[in-house]
C-alpha cells in the first residue's frame, strides 16, 4: 500500500516591512498557523516598533535617561538584544538608534527618498549596551540619557522562533516561518528537511537553479548589504551599523547565512558577522556555528561544517 503525503502549503503576505512567508507540512492548519503568526507579528509591531508613535519601543526612547517599566514583551524583547549583544562581543548592541536615525533611516524603509541630497551628520559611536540597566524581574529600564533603542537585530528573529514554535504547537505539524532574511522551522519537517534557496535578496530569488541547503529545525538567518541601501549626499548606505563607529559596516561580506538553534542566534551572529568583517571567522569559529559568507566578488567562504553548495530548482524560500 502507498501512502501520500501532501506537500507542504504556504500563506506569504507583507509584514514588518517585509515578506512573511508560512509552510505547514499539513494543508488544513494553515488558517490555524496563520492565525498565530499574523497575532505575533502584530504583537511586535505594536511593542518594538521604531516607526510607531505609539509602540512601547517608542516610549521607552522618550524616558532615555529615566527609570521606566516595560511589559513582558518588551522585556523578553530586550533580553534578547542583551543577550545578542553578550553573544557577539558588542558587535550586534541595541544602542544603535540614533545612528540610523542620523544616517537617514529614521522613518519605514518604503518611505526613505532614494537619494537624499542632505549631508550626513558626523558619525559616533553607539552608547553600549553595557550602559543599560535593566532589572528583569521588576522590568524596570533605565537607558543612558539620549540613547535610542534599535531591536532590528533580534526582534523579527524572535518573531519568527515564537511563532513558528506556537504554531506547530497548536497544528501538530511541521511549520517554517520566513520574516524577510530570518527563518525558522518548527515541529516535524517533511521528508528531507525545509529546502531553502539562497539569496542575496530572498524577495528575488535568483531565476533558476541555485544554491540551497536543507533545515530541519531551529533557525536560519541571512544578513547582507544589498538589499536595505538608499543614496545620501552622494553615499550609498546601509542598514548595518557598526556600533563602534556609527557607520554602516564596511562591504566585506555582501551576504552572511547563519544556521542555529534559534533564528535570534542565527540573525544576531549573521550581523556581527557583517559588522566584523575579515575578523568574522573568529567569532564563528568560537561558536562553533555553520555559515556561508559571500564576499563582494561572488567568493564564497564555508565555515564551521557548512556544506557545500547544492542547486535546487527551486526551494522553500
Amino acid at each position: 500500500m502507498t501512502t501520500h503525503t501532501p506537500a507542504p502549503v504556504r500563506a506569504v503576505f507583507p509584514a514588518l516591512g517585509t515578506t512573511a512567508t508560512l509552510l505547514v507540512t499539513d494543508p488544513r492548519a494553515l488558517p490555524d498557523a496563520e492565525a498565530v503568526l499574523r497575532a505575533e507579528l502584530a504583537a511586535v509591531d505594536v511593542t518594538c516598533s521604531r516607526f510607531r508613535p505609539d509602540s512601547e519601543l517608542t516610549r521607552v526612547n522618550l524616558t532615555a535617561g529615566v527609570p521606566t517599566t516595560v511589559g513582558r514583551r518588551f522585556a523578553e524583547a530586550l533580553q534578547d538584544a542583551l543577550r545578542a549583544a553578550r553573544l557577539t562581543g558588542g558587535a550586534v548592541d541595541p544602542t544603535v538608534g540614533n545612528a540610523l536615525i542620523a544616517l537617514g533611516y529614521d522613518r519605514t524603509f518604503a518611505s526613505l527618498r532614494p537619494d537624499d541630497a542632505r549631508p550626513v551628520p558626523v558619525a559616533r559611536s553607539a552608547p553600549g549596551w553595557r550602559r543599560i540597566v535593566f532589572d528583569p524581574r521588576t522590568r524596570v529600564l533605565r537607558l543612558p540619557p539620549h540613547t535610542r533603542l534599535d531591536l532590528g537585530a533580534t526582534a523579527k528573529a524572535r518573531t519568527a522562533d515564537r511563532a513558528a514554535r506556537l504554531a506547530a504547537g497548536a497544528t501538530g505539524c511541521g511549520v517554517l516561518v520566513g520574516l524577510g532574511g530570518d527563518l525558522a522551522a518548527a515541529g516535524p519537517a517533511p521528508e528531507g528537511g525545509w529546502r531553502i534557496a539562497l539569496a542575496d535578496d530572498h524577495a528575488r530569488p535568483a531565476a533558476g537553479r541555485g544554491p540551497a541547503v536543507a533545515v530541519t529545525s531551529g533557525g536560519l538567518a541571512t544578513s547582507g548589504v544589498r538589499v536595505r541601501t538608499w543614496r545620501r549626499a552622494g553615499r550609498t548606505l546601509h542598514h548595518i551599523v557598526d556600533p563602534a563607529t556609527g557607520e554602516p559596516a564596511a562591504p566585506v561580506w555582501r551576504t552572511v547565512t547563519v544556521a542555529a538553534a534559534t533564528c535570534v542566534d542565527a540573525n544576531a551572529v549573521s550581523t556581527a558577522a557583517i559588522v566584523l568583517g575579515d575578523r568574522a571567522a573568529g567569532l564563528l569559529g568560537s561558536l562553533a556555528l555553520p555559515a556561508r559568507l559571500v564576499r563582494p566578488d561572488g567568493t564564497v567562504v564555508r565555515l564551521g561544517g557548512w556544506p557545500p553548495d547544492s542547486d535546487a530548482p527551486g526551494g522553500s524560500r
